[in-house]
């Protein structure tokens, strides 16, 4: 089992004490604590929100409180210790590159007419003559900062620079209602995002740095899917890069994440099971069901006793989103039938969020049936969902992990994308093939 890390922020008001707390390897901060009280040596707090609470013990120097959480039924030790400088909560990722780059970085912002909003961006331009070969980059599922950042990972940061040192133009962007851009994120569903991705390709068709005629696209998981989406439908796009695509529906997808990340987390077969029967009854009812009161009961219904009281709101707030409908029943076979452009598909041996064995022969079959004759199809061994070198592939190791993306993916991508051009890309300069991360 993996650990995530905790930050507990304790403030004494005239009022009492008062709390908020960090979940340091998810990027979610500033997390309500409802209430914390101290008896002598004795701590307590709850966060009704997740239904969670911890019962712990100060010691006597008060640097660590040594306790158990309890959430979702179950207790966890949990230990905090008193940290002074918050750089010392830093986890080393070495593959994060340090300025001054050996190439330009512009902060840009371009418009999706068709749905009003602007997109806050960062494109990142190779020294030396253009026009250069060009990429957009698509991020997975959930509200993703330009940097695609999750479990202290910055992929999309790691993975730029690579392209950028090797001579190709990256657009990476905050997902619409992110960051810096502007939109309503939480009522977007895919097609909406490969919207995205079509004002970004029609951007970069207007930086005289960009080669018009070689610009593709890169996404990963949920991007991976939406990627297709966009290049189905927009001549513009030259080449596809699937890191992680699905090849069927969300309703099987789910199933088979959940019975692999249980395993691989040390659970019994019996409880997998009764796990997926339980997982089963709700998406069935969001599958049956338009009317959200429908949905909400029968997903109650499904959950009573098996999730406390004050996480059962949000759960149903999640399956009943626009999103998690749309993920649900799309199948990206059809997409995939009508893409002739190349496409590279990438999978993890080891990714348990979107099994290779499940979603590589559909895609493969897809793109065969388009009677496309410029894909290649890898499984690579070794690597999870966030294509880093792991030992089970759980989803607990992300944040443990030092490795960002394996290098050797990063290679493999950008030789694949300068093959596209036919001449392997505008030259590049020796000092900027030679850089090296820091």
């Amino acid at each position: 089992m993996g650990r995530l890390r905790i930050a507990l922020h304790i403030i004494n008001t005239d009022q009492g004490l008062t709390a908020t707390m960090d979940s340091l390897d998810q990027n979610a901060k500033g997390m309500p604590v409802t209430s914390i009280s101290r008896t002598g040596s004795s701590l307590k707090f709850e966060m009704k929100a997740i239904g969670g609470a911890y019962d712990g013990t100060i010691s006597a120097d008060r640097a660590t409180f040594s306790g158990t959480w309890t959430q979702l039924g179950k207790g966890w030790p949990l230990e905090f210790k008193r940290v002074k400088d918050a750089a010392e909560l830093e986890r080393k990722r070495p593959q994060n590159p340090i300025r001054p780059f050996p190439y330009k970085e512009v902060e840009v912002t371009y418009k999706n007419a068709k749905a009003d909003i602007d997109l806050a961006a960062t494109l990142t331009i190779p020294e030396g003559k253009g026009p250069f070969t060009a990429v957009l980059l698509m991020a997975g599922s959930g509200p993703h900062d330009r940097d695609e950042t999750i479990m202290g990972h910055k992929p999309f940061l790691v993975l730029a620079d690579h392209l950028t040192r090797n001579g190709i133009v990256v657009l990476r962007a905050d997902k619409r209602g992110v960051g810096k851009s502007t939109g309503n994120y939480t009522q977007a569903v895919m097609a909406d995002f490969a919207s995205d991705a079509d004002a970004g390709v029609a951007f970069l068709k207007t930086r005289p740095e960009v080669d018009p005629k070689h610009i593709g696209l890169i996404g990963h998981s949920e991007g991976a899917v939406e990627a297709p989406m966009a290049a189905a439908n927009n001549q513009d796009v030259a080449f596809i890069v699937m890191m992680a695509g699905t090849g069927v529906p969300g309703d099987q997808i789910l199933p088979e994440q959940m019975r692999l990340i249980e395993a691989a987390s040390g659970k019994k077969s019996e409880e997998i099971d009764k796990d997926l029967a339980t997982q089963r009854a709700v998406l069935l009812a969001v599958e049956k069901n338009q009317d959200e009161a429908a949905v909400e009961k029968n997903v109650r219904e499904a959950l009573a006793g098996k999730v406390p009281d004050a996480q059962l709101g949000m759960q149903v707030k999640a399956v009943s989103s626009p999103w998690f409908r749309d993920f649900l029943t799309y199948d990206p076979a059809p997409t995939l039938a009508k893409l002739t452009c190349p496409v590279l598909v990438l999978n993890g041996e080891k990714d348990l969020q979107v099994p290779p064995d499940q979603n590589l022969p559909p895609i493969r079959k897809a793109l065969e049936g388009a009677g496309n004759k410029h894909f290649e199809v890898v499984e690579l061994p070794g690597l999870n969902h966030l294509f880093q070198n792991a030992k089970t592939g759980a989803v607990s190791e992300y944040a443990e992990i030092e490795e960002t993306m394996s290098p050797a993916v990063m290679e493999k991508i950008s030789s694949w994308i300068l093959k596209q051009s036919g001449s392997g890309g505008a030259k590049v300069p020796e000092k900027m093939a030679k850089a090296r991360l820091n």
